[in-house]
């Protein structure tokens, strides 16, 4: 009796993966993947946070100049992509940096990004130009080898 028992329950597992298998391949793309967090970020903007808490769920809203390529495991130089940049070069002696824009690409008010956009970034990171500062900048150690301000 217990062989018997044993037997059918192999085959009824047997039968349940079948059928969860067939009703995954059935479903359909797209739609809207729900699922909780950990935490409740302080605030939404990038530069102001350093937590996974704000990153993460940012990070699907905000482009980059370069990001790496996420289809590779280790992050490194040569797994740089463009992402607003269509490409990049550096001078010949490797302190400036030069990037050619994403052309056709418009804010989420339709007005176009410009390098002009880049560089209002680039001072707020720096702490210069206008009146528009950031509250608390947690990455600015990374920019303390910059010898100068940005040229436009």
């Amino acid at each position: 009796m217990k062989r018997h028992l044993r037997g059918f329950a192999t085959a009824g597992s047997v039968l349940l993966a079948l059928t969860a298998g067939d009703a995954a391949l059935a479903q359909k793309s797209g739609g809207v993947l729900k699922i909780s967090f950990f935490d409740n970020p302080a605030s939404m903007s990038l530069h102001e946070e350093a937590t996974g808490a704000a990153l993460r769920p940012m990070m699907g809203v905000f482009n980059n100049l370069v990001m790496y390529d996420q289809h590779v495991a280790q992050n490194s130089m040569q797994t740089i992509i463009p992402d607003l940049a269509e490409s990049w070069v550096w001078s010949e002696d490797g302190k400036e940096l030069a990037f050619k824009l994403r052309q056709g690409v418009k804010w989420h008010d339709g007005k176009p990004f410009t390098a002009a956009d880049v560089k209002c970034t680039w001072d707020l990171l720096l702490g210069g130009g206008g009146s528009e500062k950031l509250r608390v900048n947690p990455r600015k150690t990374w920019y303390l080898n910059l010898d100068r301000p940005l040229s436009t």
